[in-house]
Order: C-alpha cells, then sequence, then structure tokens
C-alpha cells in the first residue's frame, strides 16, 4: 500500500486529514501530516518529513503531496524524493487527495496519475446549467 504524506503550510494538512476521515467514516490508515508553521526551521521540516517516510512505508512506496510549487513544505521535499519510491505532487486538493487514498493499493505511478485525475476532473465550475445529482 503506497502510505500518503501531506506536507502543507499549517493548518490545511490536518484539516485535509479531517475531510477524508469524513468521507471515508474513517481515518485512511498509513496517511499523516506535516503542518510547517511560518517560522519553522527547514532543517526541522525535512528530518520530519523523512521520519514519517519512513514510518509509512510498507514497500510500496511514499506519496508526499505538498500544496504549492515552491513554497516552503514543497522545497523541503526536494532532497526526499526517490523516482519510482518517494514521489512529491503539489496543489492538493480534496479531490486529489480523496483518488489518491482510493487507489493507494495499486503501484505509486497509478496512484499519481489518479490523483492528478482527481485533481483535474475536481475543478469545475458550478452554475445554474450545472445539475448535480443527489449524493
Amino acid at each position: 500500500m503506497v502510505g500518503i504524506l501531506l506536507l502543507t503550510h499549517a493548518p490545511l494538512g490536518q484539516a485535509f486529514i479531517d475531510a477524508a476521515t469524513h468521507v471515508f467514516r474513517g481515518r485512511p490508515e498509513r496517511l499523516e501530516a506535516i503542518d510547517v508553521s511560518a517560522d519553522q526551521d527547514t532543517a526541522e521540516v525535512r528530518r520530519l518529513a523523512s521520519e514519517a517516510i519512513e514510518r509509512l512505508d510498507d514497500g510500496g512506496g511514499v506519496l508526499v503531496i505538498t500544496d504549492v510549487m515552491g513554497g516552503t513544505p514543497c522545497n523541503c521535499t526536494l532532497q526526499l524524493c526517490q523516482p519510482g519510491h518517494v514521489e512529491v505532487i503539489a496543489g492538493i486538493s480534496l479531490p486529489m487527495l480523496l483518488r489518491a487514498i482510493t487507489y493507494r493499493n495499486d503501484t505509486i505511478d497509478v496512484v499519481i496519475e489518479m490523483a492528478l485525475a482527481g485533481a483535474q476532473n475536481g475543478a469545475v465550475r458550478v452554475d445554474n446549467r450545472v445539475r448535480l445529482s443527489p449524493t
């Protein structure tokens, strides 16, 4: 199973975990968040992320999802990337996270593909011409 680490500006990561827990009616396993504060030392962030990756990795790899490309959380992941094993994508959204969780029993490449598709397909214009199906 692919582990998922949310490395975001505080308090986004935990908020996304709370939302996913609500949707799935329980906290998904092998999912953690590190919420980076404005004054937090980047060496500490990298250390915390490295430790979390070790905890989350059961052999299937770890997907690190950050909030914005070029932000401190994202920049802290650059030294942690291991292609095919520890991968990073930026621009978290709830549809992205839900897709990643749903497909995490597949390979890390499939999880990335599905997460990115969730992000792209999850951003739509909603107006009175759109018919929403009841849930």
